[in-house]
């Protein structure tokens, strides 16, 4: 009763989450008409300057340890936000120019609630595609490539060939990572600014590159940031099957079609009794070329 009391005067923690994104969901339209008055060039040019400061801002990504690595994340993540409003908006005007839609106020929202690592529930019809452009793009400034997990290759393919529009024309680059490439192409398609690909692909290029013996032959980049569709299906229902992947045999096989040969051609010996003295043994065994142990 108190609770629900609660929710209606103060809002559930979703619609308050949400409120704190109304002021930078305001900036990103607020920015909607200068950026219209840009040029295709200069929109790519402007985009090409906000990768060179998040890349400054952000310094050097070699320090290795623990803190190093939070420090780095605190830092992408401030110059990220800072920047966030007018790539959302650059975003937007790019959708409208390569492919004629325009993201909605409740689509600025649901990309906001992605980069922020959230889950972002979006209803049938608004549009969770062309959602995902936004921390997309956003988040490939850092230059260190984003993956964009789908369910199935044909997904994978379409939404980097349809949204892909909108990425190019900002001069980003695009890849997909489906099932009949090979290393050489998944190569390339990784070294985008944002690949497409489903999670089995991601998974098991992951498993073999730790399998592979020579750093020229990886084929990822460490990874960096992710957004997951059906992310219910991929980390709940198809998590409960497991990836697993063998190498190569050590030895050559051609050692146990030789062993199979000869097999047959053994002769069995008397069957050893359980209390069979060990000098007993010793002539039981004579009798074959092995004998059965009953033990």
């Amino acid at each position: 009763m108190i609770d629900k009391f609660l929710t209606k005067v103060f809002g559930s923690s979703n619609q308050r989450y949400i409120k704190t994104l109304l002021p930078i969901i305001q900036q990103v339209n607020d920015l909607e008409p200068s950026v219209k008055k840009l040029s295709d060039e200069q929109m790519r040019e402007r985009v090409a300057a906000l990768r060179e400061q998040v890349i400054a801002e952000v310094g050097d990504l070699t320090a290795k340890g623990e803190d190093a690595k939070k420090e780095r994340k605190r830092r992408t993540q401030e110059a990220l936000d800072k920047i966030l409003p007018e790539v959302f908006a650059l975003t937007r005007e790019a959708s409208v120019r390569a492919t004629g839609m325009r993201h909605f106020d409740v689509q600025l929202i649901g990309g906001i609630a992605l980069h922020q690592g959230r889950i972002a529930e979006m209803r049938t019809g608004e549009g969770k595609t062309l959602v995902a452009t936004l921390p997309a793009t956003l988040n490939a400034l850092t230059g260190r490539g984003v993956h964009v997990v789908t369910v199935n290759d044909y997904l994978a393919t379409r939404d980097a060939e349809w949204m892909g529009r909108i990425y190019k024309f900002l001069g980003l680059t695009v890849g997909a990572i489906v099932n009949d490439l090979d290393d050489w192409e998944r190569k390339d398609a990784y070294a985008a600014d944002i690949t497409y690909g489903t999670n089995n692909e991601f998974g098991f290029d992951y498993l073999r590159d730790n399998m592979k013996f020579e750093l020229a032959a990886i084929v990822q980049r460490p990874h960096h940031f992710a957004i997951v569709d059906e992310v219910d299906s991929i980390l709940i229902d198809e998590a409960r099957t497991p990836l697993i992947i063998s190498g190569p045999a050590e030895e050559s096989t051609d050692l146990y079609y030789e062993v199979d040969r000869i097999i047959p051609k053994l002769k069995p010996g008397e069957v050893i009794r359980g209390d069979a003295k060990a000098e007993e043994r010793e002539a039981l065994e004579s009798t074959g070329d092995y004998i059965h142990d009953e033990k």
